[in-house]
């Protein structure tokens, strides 16, 4: 489990975030959703150390982050985050064997046992047969498999992931998310993700954050929090929710003055899989 209590960070004078309290459990996917600039990628980083908040307290697994070090942080909490894979001139296999580094000893190479671990989480992301192919020429969704199998052969149970579905078509976004969402439940993994597309995350998370100028301004199921009653006035959009068999989609229009007599349809987002 991670929770935060009570989260402020600031850039110089410029405050980012500012008493954000979270918990996320293990066999959850908690949602982090705002508009841009409302602090999710921060506060995402915040719960990892690579930024060290102002006030407040992060724990895991009821152990104080700031009091962990740098090799046991990586062994409990791995990290997907948005990267340029053109500058990552590896084999498949050398970019998840990465994540065997916090259990080996500096300028250690690879044992037999880290090979095995590296294949297992290929084989666990359904990216075995790409173990021998460059990195730098998979399509977007093999790519996004492939640093999520390296974040599962660090072997933590936490999991955070930073738009993880970021230039992305559909199809691969919900490959990606369902991927995610099967480590939650199946594998009881903790799992932390940063989300823009709204639709998904009410479709695979089981809890949602929303933030506005660094601020909760909701939380909870993603029923109870992605209504036009809390998005309209953090994304200054009108929002629709049409009732699905197995949830919702929302809808959204920009907001415009209307001339007497006229009509304008919302714009649905791209319909979720099934």
């Amino acid at each position: 489990m991670i929770s935060a209590t009570g989260i402020g960070f600031s850039y110089g004078s410029r405050p980012i975030l500012s008493g954000v309290d979270l918990a996320a459990p293990h066999g959850q996917v908690l949602g982090l959703v705002g508009p841009n600039g409302s602090g999710k990628t921060t506060l995402l980083r915040t719960l990892h150390h690579s930024l060290v908040p102002r006030t407040g307290s992060v724990l895991i697994d009821g152990d104080a982050l700031r009091g962990l070090s740098a090799r046991e942080i990586a062994r409990r909490v791995a990290v997907v985050v948005q990267e340029s894979p053109g500058d990552l001139p590896l084999l498949v296999s050398d970019m998840v064997l990465l994540g065997r580094t916090p259990h080996r000893s500096v300028f250690a190479r690879a044992t037999d046992a880290d090979d095995a671990v590296a294949a297992e989480a290929l084989d666990r992301v359904g990216a075995l047969h790409l173990a021998d192919k460059p990195f730098d020429g998979l399509s977007g969704g093999e790519r996004q498999r492939v640093l999520i199998a390296r974040a599962l052969a660090q072997e933590s149970t936490h999991l955070l992931l930073d738009e993880p579905t970021n230039h992305l078509d559909v199809r691969y976004q919900h490959e990606v998310l369902d991927l995610v969402r099967d480590l939650a439940v199946n594998a009881h993994h903790t799992v932390v993700v940063v989300l823009h597309d709204l639709n998904l995350a009410a479709a695979y998370c089981d809890q949602v954050l929303l933030l506005q100028s660094g601020k909760v301004v909701a939380r909870g199921a993603p029923d109870v929090v992605l209504t036009a009653e809390n998005l309209e006035p953090v994304y200054e959009v009108d929002v629709r929710r049409i009732p699905l068999d197995d949830g919702f989609q929302l809808a959204f229009r920009p907001r415009r003055p209307r001339t007497q007599g006229a009509r304008s349809t919302p714009h649905a987002a791209p319909t979720r899989s099934a």
